[in-house]
């Protein structure tokens, strides 16, 4: 398939990955990007699962991509090899992707962007990025995301305090998953009241309670998704696509400027590490000439 070979030479860095860029790039349709996102055991996958039959019900294409741990040996994919959402293997109007996150930080892949991109040109009319599920750190997937859901379980508790300054306040919409367990009254109303405490939006986040494992809210869940799109300013959505190409261009700098420092010799860094210590320089300093080592080099 196509759709697939283009998002393999992507992923890999092949050298036809450039041939793909080009066709793409000019070409996008302007999908609705849904993020989901949250803590590991909140049931994201379940969620994602029930949201796309809810979506073909509508009529809606929709593309997954969905982010999974990677050894940090091989970097290849801890969850890679599992099926996902194999009641949707049969359907042409939706098409699942996994990326090995490969150790990139913020719960993302370094090809993610570009893979939205890419089916975006394809003509999918939504497209979900699941984050691998990490927890606070995941807020980059506001980056490249018109609606984002933060998924959480019941019984959250204190851990809410915790994670509000981060992962929370991302979110457009809030989703109590496993609403049939204990507590999800409790947590439904920390949640509300995390957000009356973070920033303020002009967009009314909402808390959605669903049980995924068997379809319950997940109508309302679209639903509410769609009302997001709709407030959204048209023409700001226009720059979506420059929005995720800023996105791509500094994580690819970051990734060649990290390759090149671990090019400079080791007693050099010891060197300024040695320098720090002894108070010769301070520690933006020795950043900096650390830098300059790494770019002079390439």
């Amino acid at each position: 398939m196509a759709l697939a070979r283009a998002i393999t030479a992507v992923e890999n860095n092949r050298d036809d990955a450039r041939n793909v860029f080009q066709a793409i790039d000019g070409n996008l349709s302007g999908a609705h990007v849904i993020g989901i996102t949250g803590a590991p055991g909140a049931g994201k996958s379940t969620l994602v699962n029930t949201l796309v039959a809810e979506l073909r019900k509508r009529d809606k294409t929709v593309g997954v991509i969905a982010i999974d741990p990677s050894s940090p040996f091989s970097g290849g994919a801890i969850l890679g090899d599992r099926i996902r959402m194999t009641d949707h293997g049969n359907d042409d109007g939706v098409f699942v992707r996994s990326l090995a996150s490969r150790g990139h930080l913020g719960g993302l892949s370094r090809a993610t962007t570009r893979v939205v991109d890419i089916m975006d040109a394809a003509g999918m009319d939504i497209i979900i990025v699941e984050t691998v599920g990490t927890g606070q750190s995941e807020v980059e997937i506001m980056e490249i995301a018109d609606t984002v859901m933060v998924v959480c379980a019941p019984g959250l508790g204190d851990e809410i305090q915790a994670v509000k300054a981060g992962i929370l306040e991302i979110a457009d919409i809030l989703v109590v998953n496993k609403a049939d367990m204990p507590h999800v009254d409790r947590t439904e109303h920390q949640l509300m009241d995390a957000t009356m405490f973070g920033p303020q939006k002009d967009w009314q986040v909402n808390v959605l309670k669903t049980i995924a494992t068997d379809g319950t809210g997940i109508p309302e869940l679209a639903d509410k998704a769609q009302e997001h799109l709709d407030f959204l300013d048209p023409e700001a959505r226009k720059d979506a696509a420059a929005k995720r190409m800023r996105k791509v261009i500094t994580t690819a700098a970051t990734h060649y400027l990290r390759n090149w420092l671990d090019a400079v010799e080791m007693q050099e860094i010891d060197d300024l590490c040695r320098a720090v210590l002894r108070g010769d320089v301070d520690l933006e300093e020795a950043a900096r000439s650390a830098a300059n080592l790494a770019t002079e080099r390439n």
